[in-house]
């Protein structure tokens, strides 16, 4: 009996891959969620079990990076707002994230502050808030800002100084709001991390603020970020958010937000 020789020329076979690609791959281009990883056997590719721990290790890092809060406002009067800084009455990150109740309300030195500045009537307050990642803060308030005050000039809308609060939860804008006279509140918090969204901001609408506000009462718009929903889009739908509170009277679940696109599609 002969042995069969290999032709000459031909290349041996390659060696089978140990990864078994998942053929549902090619969603991954539409969407940054976890779909189609792949398998090694029976378990996930090493790639896969890195970067999840390096997203993992992301949102950690957002909740708990230090909120430069003089940083920002130096960023928001480059745009030529006024800004001051305030505080809540959490004293530190570790009570902020255990007592989330201390967050809503304003630590008793910058409640002073606000009390005693003398502000005429505002149609609108702007608060900046680390919320639950100061990263999405740091990457995305200015440039949102940027993209939102001109749309704020054209309305002619009277502003009051923009507050940037460190340890702060949604509802702390109730009390500045109301501190600063002011019919309306629009809070820019960093939202809880996601495993692929660790810098998302989120815009919180409340007409007529006051102390003990629900969240019934808010409109929000989510997942502002470069890799999300844009800041032109964001401030579009804000912008349609506020002039029908103004109209309306309501905001909150009683507001839809029917602001549709802002660019003619076609």
């Amino acid at each position: 009996m002969t042995e069969e020789k290999p032709q000459q020329g031909k290349p041996a076979p390659a060696a089978e891959s140990a990864v078994l690609a998942d053929p549902w791959a090619r969603l991954t281009r539409l969407t940054p969620a976890r779909i189609a990883l792949g398998r090694a056997g029976p378990s996930l590719p090493t790639r896969e079990v890195l970067r999840f721990g390096l997203a993992h290790a992301q949102a950690r890092d957002a909740v708990h990076t230090p909120f430069d809060a003089a940083g920002t406002a130096r960023a928001i009067e480059a745009l030529g707002h006024e800004a001051m800084v305030v505080a809540s009455a959490a004293p530190s990150r570790d009570v902020y994230l255990r007592r989330p109740d201390l967050g809503r309300r304003l630590a008793e030195e910058s409640r002073e502050r606000l009390s005693m500045r003398p502000v005429a009537p505002a149609d609108l307050a702007i608060v900046v808030a680390d919320g639950l990642s100061s990263t999405a803060i740091h990457a995305n308030a200015a440039p949102f800002l940027a993209a939102w005050t001109p749309l704020l000039k054209q309305r002619g809308l009277r502003l009051a100084p923009v507050v940037i609060a460190s340890g702060a939860r949604v509802a702390l804008g109730d009390e500045v709001g109301a501190l600063l006279n002011a019919r309306a509140v629009v809070v820019l918090i960093g939202e809880r991390p996601g495993l692929s969204s660790p810098d998302s901001l989120g815009l919180y609408l409340t007409l007529h603020p006051k102390v003990g506000r629900s969240d019934a009462e808010r409109n929000c718009i989510s997942n502002v970020r470069r890799e999300g929903l844009a800041y032109a889009d964001a401030a579009h739908k804000l912008g349609w958010l506020l002039d029908m509170a103004f109209q309306r009277g309501v905001s909150g679940v009683a507001l839809k937000d029917e602001s549709g696109s802002p660019l003619p599609i076609g």
